[in-house]
């Protein structure tokens, strides 16, 4: 849309009434007519006739305005060369110096009397006028100080006297008393007085005492005192506070200067005796180079200036002081007949303000005759009266209220070079000013008005002098420019001078005279000769001036008459004509500026737009802001309205543009790219519209940003879904796929988008649902993770040399390793694997909950896969490492059979014989890299808690439970394709077979199915045919399985031999309580093992990945761990066994060193005794005749063996890895002790002899020193430097405490005390099963509820069931969800550690009754029972699962469940099958008796 489809009566705003004239600039007040009848009538006399005055002009006015002519610039510079011309004239004469001879005798002047020059100050009414301001002291010390060091500028105070008169009088300043007087009352003529007694001391030295010379020289230095307190208050701007004061000490200065008028000459004085000096005026030139205003006015009207000096001398007769007093005269005379030569009382609206006009024109021509009379006072005779004139002073006006820029320059008359005062007062009492009454006159009407100095349409003349000005000035380049950084000024000082001339002797009023400036600079704006700054700064320098100290004129002060600022801009005190022009004025710059803001508007999505701030200041600071300017707000609503339908169109444009640009016309051409061009097109141009707009959002009511959003981004988003589909169809058809990282790309681009969307239209959805369209990206993203995750674990470990990370320097000057360099670079790689795939997905910031949580959900498998990998490598090297060969091995399998036999057989009777018993064990040289692996493994498992953390697992669980929840158990069921994870954990074997000659085995088991697949396999237990493995294994079935397990004795040549299998089938639908059971499995040729089985659902679940990489992360650690105590393990046995008993009591000792000297590795003092705060409780004294040094003396090579193997491994290991090797030693320590005391628990009877008293003790004394020793208390720093206390005391260590009380009881009092305990868990079981059939048979209004809780209940425990009647106390011990963060598993281990110290068990009772043949009945009546009451237990399941699958709710879980899932469908069958497996050992009650045959609880 161009300017001219621009509609005017959109612009804005009304312009005047047809009521209201449009008064032109030409308008002059001398023709100026009468007002309306009806205004001479009713007079207005307040503030209140403004309104009437917008509506009412006098018709004379229209009239004359209809017949002014306009102003030629010659007419105007006629007139305004005779203004330039009077003020030549009327300046004061120049003087100059006459030195004239005395012939009369020496003639002595006295000095200004003291007391005569103080008059001036005590005759002020208001003396704080005339005090000096707070902090003046201060500077006047300065000041007289630079005096002193000669800094002071002015050569009349480098004279010495004058320098020793002002030192005497600061001397006498600096004195407390009058210092603190000063400081209080703050008068000058204090001051003063000090001085002038201080300069009269300090002259009158040394001069005789008819001499009286020096006086005249004492009025010269309290001038000069004068001089520099006037300079003091003038440079700290203090003359403005006190303007009386400055007066005053001017006219002091003057009288002390009446004999000296020359400061800088100290030995200049009228009273000398060589003659006098005296001034006499230099005559006038009338040439035009002694005339500055005329040489101003040549050059800006472009004359030569001897075309001025030409028409000077040919009217200089006529262009006189008196025709200008003349002039005068009958101005004054036309403002008291009222007449329309001047401006009248029909001119004003207000009597106010006609009233002030003429009182000030009045005091402005009697001040302006008394220049022209004091430039010429012979024309004071030319007066009708005759007399002798006597001409006064002017009255003194202040100098503060002046102007800034334009309005103080066109207004300071008193500034300016035609400003007038006389230098000595004169009485103008006799000059009649009114002389020539108008009344007797024959000047009746304005045609005979005839002026020689003022123009006929003094208006219009003025006008167009300040339009040429301003053009003239407008050409000044060094004008425009501005000086020493100031800003540029419109109109130059020379041009402002001649205005200021102009204006006083052509009467112009000075609101007249900025009225009359705006119209020029707005004719210039909208005739584009100035840009829009200039009309702002137009408007800036006429209302907001700046004040500035005021120049002493030539003249004098302005006359008292000119108005201060408030009042200038007070429009009802303006003339009808200048309201209605400036009125005008500002309504046609409205229009014009509206018309340049729609045309700039229209650019502001380009890329560099026009500013439109200017214009937007102009209109709200100077437009709107005006009480003369009215809007009308249907015509602004109007105009927003076609201004916001302007922008809408150019943003389709613009994006239309940006469409064309950045995608091709070619569909098939298309990429993402092109999108994502598209799309950073769109937001950065969004962003730089709402940057460019941030501060001011919106532009007459209209927001360019909010149309812009409104307009291209639904757009884009149909267009983007559009490009997107047809490129991935594209893709799909040439048997392609787009990259996946041009899929992040765009959705980032897309997101920004969208948030840009959301900003800018709040509740307004998006076209595109992005995530959804663009997850597929994300899936492939996570599939070629998993896929290469393997990959990348493998290359991790294969470029790991499993070294400690420490720093080359810290080696080598011995420095231990901090505990962050104790781990490889495998981990730190590895997880910096895991977290790039995270942080991939997380960078996407992806705003769908349910996908995100699906997204780290699958991520977290493939962790969970890449933890799996690392940790098997791991351990497969970890085991290569630990099952190597020692030298010795290795020389021995270089031996022929017969070599081997005789080795052994010389190493038996060395040992039988006890000859090798002082041999020392050497320890294990385990290799740095293996610890380091084991530090591996705990960074990892940390990093992964850290991980867990991070992605906030619980969060995304609960996301997917609660949006997509799993679904039911019996949906799933007929579904298929659930996948169960059993546990398996193979715990130990009794009674097997001897593989070897010595009647021993070394055995490991295997686990494999039915087609001969291996699935695991357990480390080998040398020397034992009870052996304790405690191993875990999980296995990953879809259905049914059967298990084979093979006890294999390992020999170092040859083939292994079969000690036995057994079998055992993973039924999941045996297992859908997800209770663990225990089996003692049979081997088909002799013993049995013992193994624990549990169930729980391959799920999809976040929780559930991250719980299996935690427990392999431990198991792997745990593995690790037992693998380094089994290098140590057999020296355990060896030393903790009968044998060694045996040798104790039968040698009465085995050294002579303490167990005091065999302290642990971790106590700090080697050789100090070791601490027993902790002491166990129940330890006895060996009796016989053994010592407890005999005792202690005994587990001394154990304990050495300790030390140096913990020697080694703290090297290496972390403290926390060493706390784990160690709790597993002390584990160790407890098995073997505990084996030397009873057998396993079984329901038969064992072989296995209970030990003798004094047996007892010494076993529980070495249990005491183990204590201490891996405790490793110390007195000194009264510190625990080994294995905590919870962790000591264990619950194996807790049933060790119990096993000594009850260890020599009768087998009468073990049996009724096992019934006992029985009985009592029995009761508690019933209890709260009576309570659980309680919650199960509620009404039907509460049935289901309580049912749903309970299924609830069972989900949140991680699969535990107490419904089932098979164990209501069991539960999930290890469960993958208990284990899927490091604080899930401490509070695993607390809880269980808290359930093995509630409730009594017998457990240890049935051990030890294993021992005494005459308690083999019980222990069978105790198996049988305990088989009843799993059946009966599995009936009640059945009647249990039957009424609440009546209830619509199944007790399986599913493979959906929190605690495990899968089998749901089976769970009466496997209740059924639960009670009806005979000798199989299913954990059940014996007697109500929850029962757990394991031996270690861990």
């Amino acid at each position: 849309m161009s300017t001219a489809d621009f509609p005017l009566d959109l612009l804005g705003y009304h312009t005047p009434p047809p009521t209201t004239p449009i008064i032109t600039p030409s308008s002059s007040h001398t023709a100026m007519s009468t007002r309306p009848s009806h205004l001479d009538t009713v007079r207005h006399s307040s503030y209140g006739g403004r309104d009437t005055m917008r509506r009412n002009y006098s018709s004379t006015s229209r009239r004359r305005h209809a017949t002014t002519l306009p102003v030629s610039d010659d007419e105007a510079y006629t007139y305004c060369l005779r203004a330039a011309y009077l003020n030549y004239l009327l300046q004061p004469r120049l003087k100059r110096t006459q030195h004239v001879a005395n012939t009369s005798k020496k003639v002595s002047t006295p000095s200004t009397s003291i007391n005569a020059l103080m008059d001036d100050f005590k005759l002020i009414r208001d003396s704080k006028s005339t005090r000096f301001p707070h902090g003046f002291m201060a500077e006047l010390d300065k000041r007289i100080t630079n005096v002193l060091i000669g800094k002071e500028k002015g050569a009349e105070y480098n004279d010495a006297m004058v320098k020793r008169t002002f030192a005497t009088f600061l001397n006498e300043l600096k004195q407390p008393q009058y210092r603190k007087q000063m400081e209080k009352d703050r008068r000058v003529e204090d001051l003063l007085l000090i001085f002038y007694s201080r300069a009269t001391g300090e002259l009158q030295k040394g001069k005789a005492p008819e001499d009286d010379t020096w006086k005249l020289m004492v009025d010269r230095h309290v001038a000069l005192f004068v001089r520099l307190i006037s300079s003091t208050l003038h440079n700290n701007d203090w003359t403005r506070e006190r303007p009386e004061l400055s007066s005053r000490l001017k006219t002091l200065e003057t009288k002390l200067l009446q004999h000296d008028q020359d400061l800088t000459a100290s030995t200049q004085t009228s009273a000398g005796t060589g003659g006098q000096s005296i001034e006499v005026e230099v005559p006038r030139s009338y040439e035009v180079r002694d005339m500055p205003l005329v040489i101003r006015v040549c050059s800006v009207f472009a004359k030569p200036t001897a075309q001025a000096q030409n028409d000077i001398n040919a009217h200089r007769t006529a262009w006189t002081e008196q025709a200008a007093l003349k002039d005068l005269k009958d101005y004054q005379s036309h403002m008291m007949l009222n007449t329309h030569v001047t401006l009248n009382e029909g001119d004003f609206h207000l009597d106010e303000a006609f009233e002030a006009w003429r009182r000030g024109e009045f005091a402005d021509l009697g001040q302006m005759m008394l220049e022209i009379v004091k430039s010429d006072p012979g024309l004071a005779k030319t007066s009708t009266s005759g007399g002798v004139l006597a001409l006064k002073a002017p009255t003194q006006t202040s100098d503060g209220a002046m102007y800034g820029d334009i309005s103080r320059q066109m207004s300071a008359g008193a500034e300016a070079d035609g400003g007038y005062a006389l230098d000595q007062p004169v009485d103008m009492s006799q000059l009649n000013l009114d002389s020539g009454s108008p009344r007797d006159s024959a000047m009746g009407e304005q045609e005979t008005v005839g002026f020689t100095f003022i123009p006929p349409d003094a208006r219009a003349y003025y006008r167009q002098v300040v339009k040429v000005a301003f053009t003239h000035d407008l050409a000044d380049e060094e004008l425009a420019a501005g000086a020493d950084g100031e800003p540029a000024k419109l109109l130059s000082r020379q041009s402002m001078d001649l205005l200021n001339e102009v204006a006083l002797r052509w009467r112009i009023p000075q609101f007249t005279r900025l009225v009359l400036f705006l119209d020029v600079v707005r004719e210039k704006y909208q005739h584009q000769e100035v840009p829009l700054e200039t009309l702002d700064a137009a408007f800036v320098s006429v209302k907001e001036p700046t004040p500035e100290p005021v120049k002493k004129s030539l003249g004098g002060a302005r006359p008292s008459s000119q108005p201060t600022q408030p009042a200038l801009f007070d429009s009802s005190r303006w003339t009808v004509s200048d309201y209605a022009l400036y009125q005008n004025l500002i309504s046609t710059l409205h229009d014009a500026l509206l018309r340049e803001l729609f045309e700039l508007f229209q650019h502001c999505y380009d890329a560099k737009p026009p500013s439109i701030g200017v214009i937007m200041y102009v209109l709200e600071t100077h437009i709107y802001t005006d009480p003369l300017f009215s809007r009308s707000a249907t015509d602004a609503t109007a105009f927003t309205d076609m201004m916001a339908d302007a922008l809408r169109q150019k943003a389709r444009d613009k994006y239309h543009e940006l469409l064309l640009k950045n995608v091709s016309d070619n569909a098939a051409e298309w990429e993402f790219f092109n999108v994502i061009q598209l799309g950073q097109a769109v937001t950065g141009l969004c962003e730089k519209v709402k940057k460019r707009y941030r501060k001011n959002p919106e532009v007459m009511g209209v927001n360019p940003f909010v149309i812009l959003v409104e307009e291209i981004l639904p757009s884009f988003a149909a267009d983007a879904k559009e490009l997107v589909s047809r490129v991935m169809e594209v893709a799909k058809e040439k048997g392609e796929e787009v990259p996946i990282l041009d899929g992040f790309e765009l959705y980032k681009e897309l997101v920004e988008i969208r948030r840009t969307h959301a900003q800018a239209l709040p509740g307004r959805e998006f076209g595109v649902h992005i995530e959804g369209l663009l997850q597929d990206f994300v899936w492939r993203f996570i599939g070629t993770t998993d896929a290469k995750i393997i990959e990348w674990i493998e290359g991790a470990v294969a470029h790991d040399d499993f070294q400690l990370r420490q720093d080359a320097k810290d080696k080598e000057t011995g420095l231990p390793p901090t505990e962050e360099e104790r781990h490889s670079q495998s981990p730190v790689d590895v997880y910096r694997i895991f977290n790039q795939s995270i942080d991939q997905i997380v960078k996407l910031e992806w705003d769908d909950d349910l996908q995100y949580a699906k997204f780290m959900t699958a991520v977290s498998k493939s962790i969970g896969k890449g933890v799996a990998r690392y940790c098997e490598l791991l351990e497969t090297k970890f085991a290569k490492e630990m099952d190597r060969q020692t030298p010795e091995q290795e020389s021995r399998s270089q031996q022929t059979q017969r070599e081997k036999w005789v080795t052994a057989a010389r190493d038996a009777w060395m040992t039988g014989g006890g000859k090798g018993a002082g041999v020392k064990i050497e320890p294990f040289q385990f290799w740095p890299e293996s610890l380091v692996k084991i530090n591996d493994v705990e960074f990892a498992t940390l990093q992964l808690d850290k991980l867990e953390q991070e992605i906030n697992v619980d969060a995304c669980a609960e996301v997917i439970n609660r949006l997509d929840p799993p679904p039911a158990v019996n949906v799933r069921a007929r579904g298929g394709g659930s996948k169960f994870m059993f546990t398996i954990k193979i715990i130990e074997a009794e009674d097997l077979k001897a593989g070897d000659a010595n009647g021993s085995s070394d055995p490991y088991v295997v686990l494999g199915d039915e087609y001969q697949k291996r699935l695991a396999k357990t480390r080998t237990v040398y020397q034992s045919l009870n052996p304790r493995w405690v191993e875990t294994v999980d296995i990953l079935t879809t259905g049914p399985l059967n298990v084979i397990a093979t006890v294999w004795d390992w020999d170092m040549l040859g083939d292994h031999d079969c000690l036995g299998r057994t079998s055992l089938k993973l039924d999941p639908s045996h297992f859908n309580d997800y209770l663990p059971r225990e089996y003692w499995l049979d081997l088909d040729t002799q013993g049995r093992v013992l193994v624990r089985v549990s169930m729980e659902g391959e799920r999809d679940d976040i929780q559930f990945y991250f719980g299996k990489a935690f427990r392999t992360l431990k198991r792997t650690e745990r593995d690790m761990a037992r693998k380094v105590t089994d290098k140590l393990s057999s020296y355990i046995q060896q030393c903790l066994s009968r044998r060694t008993l045996r040798a104790l009591l039968t040698q009465g000792t085995l050294g002579g060193v303490s167990i005091n000297q065999a302290k642990g590795y971790f106590s700090k003092l080697a050789g100090r005794p070791m601490g027993t705060a902790s002491s166990a409780t129940g330890a006895t004294t060996p009796s016989g005749g053994l010592t407890p040094q005999d005792v202690s003396n005994a587990l001394k090579p154990l304990l050495n063996y300790f030390d140096d193997n913990f020697a080694i491994m703290k090297q290496t290991l972390t403290d926390t890895a060493m706390i784990t090797v160690m709790t597993r030693l002390w584990k160790e320590a407890l098995v073997t002790l505990e084996t030397l005391l009873v057998p396993p628990l079984s329901d038969k009877p064992s072989t296995q002899r209970p030990l003798g008293q004094q047996e007892v003790d010494i076993v529980y004394r070495w249990l005491q020193m183990l204590f201490d020793f891996f405790h490793a208390y110390d007195d000194d720093d009264k510190l625990a430097h080994g294995i905590p206390l919870d962790v000591l005391k264990s619950p194996k260590y807790h049933d060790l405490q119990n096993l000594n009380f009850f260890y020599a009881e009768s087998t009468d009092n073990l049996i009724r005390t096992s019934d006992g305990i029985a009985q009592a868990t029995a009761r508690r079981q019933h209890d709260a099963a009576a309570k659980l059939h309680n919650r199960l048979s509620a009404p039907a209004a509460t049935g289901p509820t309580s049912t749903h809780r309970l299924a609830l209940q069972q989900q949140q425990s991680g699969g535990m069931s107490t419904s089932t009647g098979l164990n209501p106390s069991a539960r999930r011990t290890k469960s993958i969800m208990m284990s899927r963060n490091l604080g899930t598993m401490r509070q695993a281990k607390e809880a269980k550690r808290a359930e093995a110290q509630a409730d009594p068990s017998d457990d240890m009772i049935l051990r030890i009754l294993r021992m005494r043949p005459e308690a083999e009945k019980y222990l069978k009546d105790r198996s049988r029972q305990k088989e009843r009451l799993a059946a009966a237990a599995a009936a009640e399941a059945i009647v249990r699962q039957s009424l609440m699958a009546s209830r619509g709710l199944g007790l399986g879980l599913g493979a959906g469940g929190i605690g495990g899932g899968g089998g749901g469908g089976g769970g009466l069958v496997g209740a059924v099958a639960a009670g009806q497996r005979g000798r199989s050992g299913t954990a059940g009650a014996v007697g109500g008796l929850s029962r757990r045959w394991d031996t270690i609880r861990e």
